[in-house]
């Protein structure tokens, strides 16, 4: 079971901020489509977060030791890159498979990546995955982990998650409290707008001598008047006409509701440090941890980017080595735009160094 089915058997489990701010609680999503609704189709800065990533790693150059390796690995799956789908599946939920397609000769033919969330691990009495179970639409098939001439027939890549040993762990799940406290900020906004941006005020009966209160009717008469007429962005700034001792009292924003814009982002920076992407790639304010775009680009193919790819490449050669022994995949290094500048730096120093010979520096910038 993976961290999203596990929060789900767990059912009245929720965000640690929903314990902290007690006037604001939002219960846990229950499965890993909701985890996604609300957790990537509904907040920019994960969206935005897994794409700058997945595209990255989808689009580094690739070199293979076999030709035909390298085009199985370059065709697409379900009309989307192979290696850019399983970097998104990695992100957002922390597995991904592949499935390797025979042709008629038992020849590897496609690699299709499987939703992650369909998949189901069924191991063996000793705990080895001996096959994995796919359903969608209330049905399902078994798929073996190995052909019948122990090729392997379906590659799980994972990432690492200590206390399971057959799931990943993604970093929505670990993002899950401030992408909570981001949305929840952003409908905050939302409400503020639609109130002339401003809070709002209260209205102060006076009866006067008379001390005859409000009736329930006249309260709820005057809360309908004043939705209709003055609340909306269209009725910003319409003026009030008060009668029979009422008078307005405008409400500020204390400073605790002040700070709630630096919440939000606050919490869109931890966003982004889970899945790896320095916030300035991102546009966020308040981030000054690299000197420049370029240089923060740079951290992004170093730290995130090429062990994501890696570890992709590195599964899927192993996968096909019962077709292509021997089988590599890896990043072409001297491709990387991001890395032009320390490729440059490197050739100039084994340039200078005399003391080595023409086939030595060859083999240190690994050309020839």
């Amino acid at each position: 079971m993976n961290w999203f089915g596990r929060k789900a058997a767990q059912g009245s489990a929720r965000p640690a901020l929903s314990r902290v701010y007690g006037a604001w609680s939002a219960p846990a999503p229950l499965s890993f489509e909701a985890q996604l609704r609300e957790g990537y189709l509904a907040n920019p800065i994960v969206q935005r977060s897994v794409r700058l990533v997945a595209e990255a790693v989808g689009s580094a150059p690739v070199e293979a030791s076999d030709a035909g390796l390298a085009a199985l690995v370059a065709a697409t799956s379900g009309g989307q890159g192979l290696v850019e789908t399983l970097a998104s599946q990695l992100l957002l939920h922390g597995n991904g498979y592949v499935q390797i397609l025979a042709d008629g000769a038992g020849a590897p033919a496609e690699l299709f990546a499987l939703r992650p969330e369909r998949v189901t691990v069924e191991a063996d009495s000793r705990g080895w995955p001996v096959a994995y179970r796919y359903s969608a639409g209330g049905s399902g098939v078994t798929l073996p982990a190995e052909h019948g001439a122990g090729r392997t027939a379906v590659v799980h890549v994972k990432a690492l998650h200590p206390l399971d040993d057959h799931y990943g762990a993604g970093c929505l799940g670990a993002a899950a409290a401030a992408i909570a406290a981001h949305n929840a900020a952003t409908k905050w906004n939302a409400a503020l707008l639609a109130n002339a941006a401003r809070p709002s005020g209260a209205l102060v009966h006076d009866p006067g001598d008379k001390g005859v209160p409000l009736s329930a009717e006249q309260v709820e008469r005057l809360r309908e008047e004043l939705a209709e007429g003055f609340a909306g962005g269209a009725n910003a700034g319409r003026p009030l006409l008060l009668e029979g001792g009422l008078k307005w009292q405008a409400l500020s924003l204390s400073p605790a509701e002040m700070d709630f814009l630096e919440l939000k982002h606050s919490a869109a920076r931890e966003i982004a440090m889970a899945f790896g992407v320095p916030p300035m790639l991102l546009g966020l304010p308040g981030d000054a941890t690299y000197a420049n775009y370029r240089e923060a680009n740079r951290a992004l193919w170093r730290l995130t980017v090429l062990p994501l790819a890696a570890k992709i490449l590195g599964a899927i050669a192993q996968g096909l080595r019962g077709w292509f022994p021997g089988a590599a995949l890896g990043v072409d290094l001297n491709k990387v735009p991001a890395l032009v500048e320390e490729r440059m730096a490197l050739w100039r120093e084994v340039s200078a160094a005399d003391w080595l010979t023409a086939d030595e520096k060859k083999a240190m910038l690994g050309v020839g």
